[in-house]
Order: structure tokens, then sequence, then C-alpha cells
């Protein structure tokens, strides 16, 4: 079966191009059947590998060439392992289940756009495997640069919308900046050490070769594949297009926040441990920077009232997590947190998705309210989601979370204080968010009221199956001071930590001190879940943010901060460059050259006057003029 790894990534590629090139001909139901089936048959072939890959079988495909130059060769080859198995399960696994949402959820839309949008979800699932499959830094940023542009075209989705292709765009660009930063990384890499390929079997990749470099170059590497981090990830300062990804449709938020894009940073980091362990300078930038944004997001989170916006800077909130993760050296924790937070974040948002399909597209959680009893499976898979993120046991939030909090605080105990401070902010804010939404009574028009009922099949099962794994999801990875040896995903993933562990393997607090770490978390996560429920169910907030609030709300005005910083002397320098440096330089060189040509022409052409005498003339004073420089050359 690890032959047939190319399968993984080809299906959703088939699907990308009959979706695409046929949209105006198929059907709605057949562009679903193609472009869900064709995940559905990735995730089966994903189900096979994994299978294979648990066994203790690995394997490096090398399909062909890709660049060769003098004694540099880039193949474009395929790794599948236990990290990138795991990986194809979340990323197909999750993926199926957003195409089938998406079938009921985008309904309203033509044959031709609904077929649009299925080959950009086919693309964007195509683009996330190539990046997770591939066995050198190369493959890995076109992939990279895959979901990139996918995000594009999706939060534009919607492009005669102007804000909506503003956000587009900011995504892109934002994301450019981060790209600029690992595309350096790579030439770095090629030139210290000759080589992009992770690993070789005669010990000739980057992680058989790291000693080699130096420690500036470590740091230096280490930095710049963070700074690509920062933007896919959306971490601080790259971190404002996630909330203005919530442009495009529900199910496409579901995609890039659960399954694919953000988790990419993380991916990379994780792939990348050894040069990270290595560079314990850059992993304290890491954890610094990951525990500043999930704080600062958790801040904004608390005023939003979009429910879309609350649930985007919950994500930028838990992605800072996973980065306190990697920086503290808890690498499973970080990847067992990307796992969970697939589950439960692919399920709010969905919720969400079906929330705003009952509400006739309204977003606004001011005006809804006591929907529980008129969306039932959506209220319960809802709650589950909430309550999974709010980190309380069993569900699966609770054990990649608390993993990572007890990592920190053996690193440092502020790094733990700080990473509760946020924890206790998400359980207030989600069930601010459940409160508002769900309980109490209605706020909506009457017409909407009418309106209310459940979604159909095709957008509730994917809820109750991603509920399932939120709940439960999280047993995979019960720590030795609960249950001794029960942490499965620990051991399946040592392989791919195992250098790292060698030279400093992340220490754990006492079971007993962890466990007394647990219950501080849980019980001001309770404690905050109690408040606003009882809270937000009796009186919501329905009255436009003052003071402080208002701050948050505005999002601690950064946006209007960059827009001032780097976006208004941009395009000042651009509309300089248009009206003196084009017209005046450039123009006036192009013209100037034509002029002087016209110029030149027209004198010339005297000279062809038709008169017999100016030619006698010219012949006499050429003559004289030969009869010169010949007396001259003899001298």
């Amino acid at each position: 079966m690890l032959h047939l790894v190319w399968l993984v990534p080809f299906f959703p590629l088939v699907g990308f191009l009959i979706t695409g090139l046929l949209r105006k001909q198929l059907s709605k139901p057949l562009t679903t059947i193609i472009g869900s089936g064709m995940v559905l048959a990735s995730f089966i072939v994903s189900v096979l590998l994994f299978t294979e890959v648990k066994n203790g079988n690995t394997y490096v495909a090398n399909l062909f060439d890709f660049i060769s130059y003098g004694t540099l060769s880039i193949p474009f080859a395929f790794q599948i392992d236990q990290l990138s198995s795991l990986f194809l399960l979340i990323i197909t696994g999750i993926g199926f289940l957003i195409h089938l949402y998406s079938s009921s959820y985008m309904h309203e839309e033509n044959n031709e756009h609904f077929g649009r949008f299925f080959s950009y979800l086919n693309l964007f699932v195509f683009s996330m495997l190539l990046l997770v499959l591939g066995a050198n830094y190369v493959i890995m940023f076109i992939g990279w640069e895959g979901v990139g542009l996918c995000s594009y075209l999706l939060i534009g989705y919607w492009f005669k919308n102007i804000e909506y292709g503003n956000a587009a765009k900011k995504a892109f660009i934002m994301n450019r900046i981060g790209d600029l930063g690992f595309l350096i990384a790579i030439f770095w890499l090629i030139a210290k050490l000759g080589t992009v390929t992770y690993t070789t079997h005669d010990g000739g990749g980057v992680f058989d070769l790291y000693q080699k470099l130096t420690r500036t170059d470590v740091i230096g590497i280490t930095m710049l594949l963070f700074v690509g981090a920062t933007g896919k990830s959306a971490q601080i300062p790259l971190y404002t297009w996630l909330p203005d990804a919530m442009a495009g449709p529900t199910p496409v938020s579901a995609l890039i926040h659960a399954a694919t894009m953000v988790t990419a940073g993380i991916y990379m980091i994780a792939r990348s441990n050894i040069l990270y362990t290595m560079a314990p300078e850059t992993q304290s930038v890491v954890a610094a920077i990951g525990l500043a944004t999930a704080l600062f997001a958790a801040t904004i989170a608390i005023k939003q009232n979009d429910i879309k916006k609350v649930l985007a800077y919950s994500t930028v909130s838990q992605l800072g997590y996973m980065f306190l993760g990697l920086g503290v050296g808890a690498y499973t924790g970080a990847v067992f947190h990307v796992m969970t937070h697939a589950f439960f974040k692919a399920l709010l948002f969905l919720g969400a998705g079906s929330v705003i399909h009952a509400m006739h597209h309204e977003q606004d959680i001011r005006k809804m309210g006591g929907l529980a009893k008129k969306l039932p499976i959506t209220h319960i898979t809802f709650l589950i989601g909430c309550i999974a993120i709010a980190g309380i046991p069993p569900f699966s939030g609770f054990f990649s979370k608390d993993e990572i909090l007890a990592f920190a605080y053996a690193k440092d105990p502020l790094y733990y204080y700080l990473g509760v401070a946020g924890a206790a902010m998400t359980a207030f804010y989600m069930f601010r968010l459940y409160a508002t939404t769900f309980r109490g009574t209605f706020r909506g028009t009457e017409e909407q009221k009418h309106h209310l009922h459940e979604s159909p099949a095709a957008m509730t099962i994917p809820l109750i199956v991603l509920a399932i794994l939120a709940a439960v999801g999280g047993l995979i990875g019960i720590p030795e001071s609960l249950v001794p040896d029960a942490h499965k995903l620990e051991h399946f993933l040592e392989p791919i930590f195992a250098k790292s562990n060698e030279i400093k393997m992340a220490a754990l607090p006492e079971h007993h001190t962890e466990i007394n770490l647990m219950v501080i978390s849980v019980a001001l996560a309770l404690a905050m879940i109690i408040f606003a429920w009882v809270r937000y169910s009796k009186k919501p907030e329905l009255n436009e943010p003052a003071g402080f609030g208002k701050v948050l709300a505005d999002k601690w005005y950064i946006d209007e901060l960059y827009n001032y910083a780097v976006v208004k002397p941009l395009q000042w320098l651009a509309r300089f460059m248009n009206s003196f440096f084009e017209k005046k330089v450039v123009d006036g060189i192009v013209n100037g050259v034509g002029r002087m040509v016209t110029y030149t022409s027209r004198q010339v052409r005297l000279l062809q006057s038709g008169l017999v005498g100016n030619y006698v003339l010219l012949m006499v004073l050429s003559m004289l003029a030969l009869f010169v420089v010949k007396f001259f050359i003899k001298k």
C-alpha cells in the first residue's frame, strides 16, 4: 500500500480538474458526488497507509527528479511516516465532512459557481496534502504556496463584493511576507548543506547533516522558517488576515481553520523539530510569540458579536497554544492539539454555519437567542464543541491543552500562569457565544422566527460525527499522571521526535504537580463557564461596547495601526511613483527618445532637397573632406 501514496493527492487533483473544467455542464448532485467522492477516496487510502505506518512501515516515494543541477538534486518525492500519515487522516477526513456539508450549505449557488466552489475546495485539499507529503522543503513549499492561492480564491469566492475581495488580497499579501522568510531559509539550507531533503538512506538529508550547521546558521534558518509559520498560521504580527478570512463561505472557514492552511506552520516546525531543538533561542521566541498571540486574540474574542469572528479569534488564540507547545519542546502536545482543535473547531464553524443558515445569513449573535429548541442537533453539537475547546475533561481539548500547559510549567511557571489565564478567557468567550446564541429568548425578526428550522441531514451528519470526535478524540493522549502508558499518540510519534529527545528531552513536572495544574486549569474554566452561562443567558450584551470594551471590540486598533503605518505610506509611495517617477522620469525618457528621433529625422531629411545644385555642392564638399583627411593621414 505504501507504494500507492501518490493516490492520496491524485484524487483531489482529478476532482479539481473535473469539477473546474466541467462546472457549466455538471449538475449539482454530480458535482457533489465527484468533489466529495474524490476526497473520500483519498481518506480511504490514507486510512490504509496509516495502518501500514502503525505496523512500523515507513516509505519515501521518489516519483521523478524535479530539480537536478550540479551536485544539487531535489526529487519530487513523498514521505509517508508517523507525522504525515496522521495529518493525512485529519486533512482528508475532516475535508470530506466539510465537502459533504457544503453540498447543502451552498445549494443556492447556480451550477457554474457551485462547480467552481467545489473545484477550489478540491484544489485546497490537494495543496495541503502536497505540503504534508513532501519529502523535502521544496515540495512542502509548493503545497505551501498552493494553500495560499486557494485561500485567496475561496475567501474572495463572492468576488463581486469589494470588501470580500479586499479580505482575499489581504490574506494573500500577508502570507507572501511570511513565505519570503521560508524561501530564504530554503536557499540557506542549499547553500550550507547542498540539500533540502529531510532524510536519506545514505545520511545525506538535512536532519542527518544538521551538525554541520553553525549556531548562526541554525538560528537564522529556524527564525526564517518561523517567519513563514507566523504568516501561514496567523501569529503576531501577521495574524490580522485570518479574522478577515470570514468573508468566504462558512465551509471555507472550517476548512482553513481546522483541516488546512493554518496548521501548516505547526506541521513545518514539528517536521523540523531537530533544527529547533538545536536552537533554544528560536524556541524561546516561538514560545513567547505563541503565548502573546494566545492571550491577545483571546482578549479580542471576548467582545466580538459576529459569530464567525469569535471563532476566528479563537483559532488565532488556539494556534498560539500550539506554538507555545512547540517553543517549550512539547512537540507531541502541539501536534495533539492540532488534531483535537481540528475536531472541535470544524464542529464549531459548521455549527455556526447551521445557525447562519437557519437565520437567513444573519451573523450577529445579539439578534439571535433561544435557538436551542429550534435547532436541537446544532445546539447539542455546538455545546459539545464549546466544552471541548474550554478544556473540560474528558473532552478532547482538555488532554491536548493541559499537556502543553504542563510542559510550559516545567519550562517556566510564568508560561503556565499566562497560559491558564488565556484558557480561562477561552472558556468565558465561548460560553458567552453559546449562551447569547442558544439560551434566553429569541431576539430576531418575526420572519426569521417563523422560518427557523434544523439544517438538513447533509449538514447535521458532519456535525454529529465531529461532535463524537470532539468528545472522545482526546482519549488517545491520556497523560501518564492519570493512566500509566495510555498516551498512544506519544508512542506513535516517538520516531519523529527521537533525535530531538536524544539531544534535549522536554521535561514534565512530577505527577502530583501535573494533576494539581490540571485541577487549577479545569476549576478556572468551569468558573468562567458558569459565570458566562448565567450572565449571558439572562442578560446578553445588546448595546454597542463602550470604554475599554470598545477597544477590544475594535481589535486593539491593530488594523488601523497597520493601515496608517504600512498601507497608507505604501499607497502614498505608489501615487508618487505614478504621478512623478512614472510620468516624469520613465515617460520623460521614453518620450524624450521619441522626440529626439523625430527632431533628428526632420533635420536629416533636409539633405534630400531634390535640387541638383545642392547635390553637386555636397559632392564637392565631400571630395574636399576626403582630400583633407588623406592629407592629414599622410602627415
